[in-house]
Formats: C-alpha cells, structure tokens, sequence
C-alpha cells in the first residue's frame, strides 16, 4: 500500500491547523506551521483569500484532516467507516475504532513523541500486547489490554524521556493507566465520546459519505 513520505509539516499547513504530526517539534518555535501559517507553496499566502468554501469543501477538509492526524490512506480510512456505519451512532464508533488502533494507543500512552514514532515502534516489533509481540499498528486492541515495551538495556530510558514529555503537557488520556516503572500501559474502556478530542467534527465525515 501506498503511504505519504513527504514532510509532513506541509499537511498542517494545507489543513490551516497544527495537527502534531512532527512530535516533540509540534511544540517549539521550530515548527513550520508557527513560521509559516499560511498555505504551503508559491501563491500560498493567497490561496482562500477571496474564496468561499462550500458544504461539500468543508466536509472534505474534515474528512482529510481525520485521515490524516490518525495517519490512514482513504481506503483504510473508509473501511473504518463502513464498520461504524452498523453503530446507533457512526460518527462516535468511527472515533472509537480510530482511538483503539494500536498504534494511535501506543501514542496516547505517551511511548512515542507522534503516531508516526509509534506506527515505527510497532513495526520494528518494539510492543507487546497482553504479553505477546504485535507488529501490526492497526491492530484493534481491545479494552482491558496491556501494551507493554519490553525492558531492553537503553531502550527503557529513551521510552521514559517520551513519556516525561507527554506527561508534562497532559497528553495522557484519562482512559489509560500508566506503569511508568514497567513501562506498560493498559487500555481501561473505549472512550466515549466526551473523552476524546473536541475539536474532531465527525458528523461531518459522516455527511460527506452519505452524499
């Protein structure tokens, strides 16, 4: 399968929004999107300036602006829709189906400085989940787990500085619970919909498909 393997700073910038796709870069001075918030590109700083945006557009952008701050190529993204679609609410089971990847909870336990780091820690066979190694990051764990990072001379201190840094800025959802001297996490519940983040417009994905 196909995947994104330019700078990812350039997706913020064409979203108009940080989407923390850079990890601990996200947070300094550094960030391209503090420098530059404008479109990325020759004429970016004039692009939507005198266009208006249509339902349709909106619902787009929203669509994208998921896709990509879970990190998910359209067709992934649409079979996660699919699923949700049998759900009394699709809009929330497409969040809950998203929040429990694994590589999206390796993140969120704060292992890694972005779901890309994580999506990397999965593949190079770096967790384990209830005890047994996973190499899947899309992997859809499920509630009662414990993912764990093996103990490893180095790798442990590496995982806590990650971890330091997330706890610092409150990253760390209420719907996990950390073992920072184990280095594991377990995955108490699926969050409901309160729990996760706000600013996610997920009725408008679901307008969009149902055009």
């Amino acid at each position: 399968m196909s995947r994104y393997t330019g700078p990812v700073c350039r997706i913020c910038r064409t979203e108009g929004q940080k989407l923390f796709l850079k990890g601990d870069r996200c947070y300094k001075q550094s960030c391209a999107f503090e420098r530059k918030p404008y479109w990325p590109g020759m004429h970016g700083r004039m692009k939507g300036v005198h266009r208006k945006i249509s339902d349709y557009g909106l619902q787009l952008r929203e669509k994208q602006r998921i896709r990509k701050i879970y990190g998910l190529m359209e067709k992934q993204f649409y079979h996660y829709y699919e699923v949700a679609l049998k759900a009394p609410v699709t809009g929330t089971k497409l969040l809950q189906l998203l929040e429990s990847r694994l590589d999206n909870l390796v993140f969120r336990m704060g292992f890694a400085y972005s779901r890309n780091h994580a999506r990397q820690m999965v593949r190079h066979g770096h967790i384990f989940v209830n005890g047994k190694r996973v190499s899947i990051p899309s992997v859809q764990v499920k509630a009662g787990s414990i993912i764990q990072v093996p103990d490893r001379s180095g790798w442990n201190k590496r995982i806590k500085d990650v971890f330091d840094t997330a706890s610092s800025r409150g990253t760390v959802p209420e719907w996990v619970r950390i073992d920072q001297e184990k280095i594991e996490g377990t995955y108490l519940k699926v969050p409901d919909r309160d729990q996760m983040p706000a600013d996610l417009r997920e009725h408008m994905v679901v307008e969009f498909f149902s055009r």
